[in-house]
């Protein structure tokens, strides 16, 4: 089964691995799963509190 995918550049979701509008790669728009073990979260939150 597909996953829709999303085009950050023109804003638009499908199916397809290029957006069929601009041509650029799309994404998977569904943040990463939970975990309380992440190996990455304290940089994550870090990068975070440095980019607002």
């Amino acid at each position: 089964m597909a996953k829709i995918l999303f085009c950050e550049k023109c804003k638009v979701y499908t199916l397809k691995k290029k957006c069929p509008v601009c041509g650029a790669e799309t994404i998977n728009p569904e943040p990463p799963k939970f975990s309380v073990n992440d190996p990455y979260g304290e940089y994550r939150r870090k990068y975070k509190r440095q980019n607002l």
